[in-house]
């Protein structure tokens, strides 16, 4: 069985690929896809995260680990596309945090002489610069930084003895 996942880049133009997988390959298979198929390296960290329908990020995913816990590199596709999980969230180079939507869109049969991974379309080009994050709280006063609490006011702060 093949998976045939669109990949779109998180940018202000139409910049996509359109691949199709079999669905034995791995996370990391699809990793390297996606680099490939975007013009990257793919030496750079990643990580893909779980979607819902509204591309709100959840559980990740980890292609790599710095301490003891597991990832999910070796994790085949048919074991994470299941169900109702139709979508990933793909960040690469977490310096320029390129990120990507990653949607299955339908599983077919393999189709005998076909090489995969295979990019049946792509559109657009990947830009020079990654587009600037703008990260929000969903209102959370913890992390409001126009707000003063009374353990700021009382800290004492002198900037120029901040060293």
């Amino acid at each position: 069985m093949i998976f045939r996942i669109r990949v779109i880049l998180d940018v202000e133009a139409d910049v996509l690929r359109d691949i199709e997988i079999e669905a034995k390959s791995t996370l990391k298979n699809l990793h390297e896809v996606i680099t490939k198929s975007f013009g990257f390296l793919g030496n750079e960290l990643a990580s893909f995260y779980e979607s819902d329908k509204d591309w709100k990020q959840g559980k990740e995913l980890p292609l790599f680990s710095i301490d003891d816990n597991a990832t999910k590199e070796n994790e085949k596709l048919d074991q994470i596309f299941i169900g109702s999980q139709k979508r990933l969230i793909y960040v690469y180079d977490f310096l320029n945090m390129w990120t990507f939507y990653v949607e299955l869109k339908e599983s077919g049969k393999i189709i005998s002489g076909v090489n995969y991974p295979n990019l049946i379309h792509s559109q657009g080009d990947v830009p020079e610069n990654p587009p600037e994050k703008k990260f929000q709280t969903d209102g959370d006063p913890l992390f409001d930084d126009n707000q003063e609490n009374e353990e700021d006011k009382n800290l004492n702060y002198d900037e120029d003895s901040f060293y």
